[in-house]
């Protein structure tokens, strides 16, 4: 009786654990820094940014920090010396019609993030 128990134990978790969907693994996204170089002209950049007065006018809040390391979350952008170490490639507009992404810069790290998360595939 105990071999039956066991065995339908055993048969249980493997039925159970193969037919668990895998979860979307969304870590690699909110943890992933930016590393950001300034281009001089719009046509050299992967995205066109626009620098707004106000929080609640931006797509995302960016923190600007002082170590590549140090970008480990929405946000948390490290600007390159050369256009080589970046990421992406950011143009900034004069006016918020001509971005693709309208941001924010804020004083402390943990007021950074997403105001639309819709824009989020413009940076990952």
């Amino acid at each position: 009786m105990k071999k039956f128990y066991i065995i339908g134990l055993l048969f249980s978790w493997i039925i159970l654990s193969s037919a668990v969907p895998p979860t979307k693994n969304t870590e690699g996204i909110k943890g992933k820094g930016l590393k950001v170089y300034v281009v001089k002209y719009d046509y050299q950049a992967d995205i066109k940014v626009y620098v707004c007065d106000y929080d609640y006018q931006a797509d995302l809040k960016v923190y600007k920090v002082t170590n590549d390391y140090q970008a480990n979350g929405d946000g948390k952008w490290y600007f390159t010396d050369y256009d080589y170490q970046a990421d992406k490639k950011i143009y900034f507009t004069d006016y918020d019609y001509q971005a693709d992404l309208k941001i924010f810069f804020v004083d402390y790290d943990y007021q950074a993030g997403w105001n639309n998360k819709s824009k989020m595939h413009l940076v990952y």
